[in-house]
């Protein structure tokens, strides 16, 4: 058996190196696929292989009729949008992502942001500090859990919104549960975007929930650009001189931010959550660890399509 690791941007070294362990400890054969930079070349090492182990690169149907051998993709992280999961299916494809593994290079960044906004981008102006303030997690997954342990840390005090995680998971955690979203926003001058980019969820951070925000407010995304309305966060942030975003995905619009909202802004110059040493090392590693455990045993615990 083969699992091919098409990484465009590539592991670290040691990351590579503890996949290749994973692999050769189940008797897997590694085939390493990196900086292929053309879509011609993933599809062609594709072809003959059992697994795949991707980061953000692009799994579509082109891609997934190819690789008629091909029975699972593991996408190392979270995010599994990059991966056209009926074409997978289709194909008779298990497709996994990594869950928790990324999650607390994400939340640390969160915090990092959120002291840079508070303290006016360390411009030598007087800032304000993040004890007390109520900070709303929107979504409470293994990446809010973390912002939720931080941000007790920090003495703030933590309320999360999430249909589908009971009230009492969160307030085990020592968070303030709430069954409305409106109300989150509107009690929250702090709010971290933790949702995946669903049809449901695509353009749902809208004017109006945004504007519910208290005086002071500052929208922290480390989720999906997509999952906000552009367009109507710059029509607010034009209404609300207090209004202040940071993300570490860069909007379409990001010109408008630079020409308009100097100093109530910050992107990261790209989409950089999870890139840390050890994220980067986690992620493939328990990529390797479940393609193993698909292709030996069967086990799909971390499935994401049907």
């Amino acid at each position: 058996m083969k699992v091919l690791v098409a990484t465009d941007k590539p592991f670290a070294a040691v990351a590579v190196e503890g996949i290749k362990k994973e692999l050769d400890n189940a008797g897997i054969e590694m085939i390493l696929l990196e900086k292929y930079g053309e879509k011609s070349k993933l599809i062609e090492a594709i072809a003959d292989v059992d697994g795949v182990i991707v980061r953000s690169d692009i799994l579509d149907a082109e891609v997934l009729n190819a690789a008629k051998k091909l029975k699972i993709a593991v996408r190392a992280g979270a995010g599994y949008d990059n991966i056209d999961l009926a074409a997978a299916t289709a194909n008779g494809v298990c497709v996994m992502n990594t869950p928790g593994q990324n999650s607390n290079a994400v939340a640390e960044l969160v915090f990092g942001m959120a002291v840079m906004m508070a303290r006016n981008g360390y411009n030598g102006t007087s800032g304000t500090e993040l004890k007390g303030k109520k900070l709303g997690i929107h979504a409470f997954g293994q990446v809010g859990r973390n912002v939720a342990r931080i941000a007790k840390g920090f003495g703030m005090e933590v309320y999360a919104f999430d249909p589908y995680c009971p009230a009492e998971v969160i307030e085990a955690e020592g968070v303030t549960a709430l069954t409305d979203i409106n109300e989150m926003y509107a009690t929250c001058q702090y709010i971290s975007l933790h949702i995946p980019a669903t049809p449901e969820t695509k353009k749902s951070i809208n004017y109006d929930l945004l504007n519910r925000m208290p005086k002071g407010a500052v929208l922290i995304n480390t989720a999906r650009k997509e999952v906000v309305d552009e367009e109507q966060l710059v029509k607010l942030m034009e209404e609300r001189a207090d209004f202040r975003y940071i993300s570490d995905i860069k909007p379409d619009n990001a010109p408008v931010f630079a020409e308009k909202f100097e100093g109530r802004y910050f992107f990261t110059p790209k989409k950089m959550g999870a890139q840390t040493a050890e994220a980067n090392i986690n992620a493939g590693i328990a990529a390797a660890r479940q393609s193993a455990g698909f292709l030996k045993e069967g086990i799909d615990k971390f499935r994401v399509n049907k």
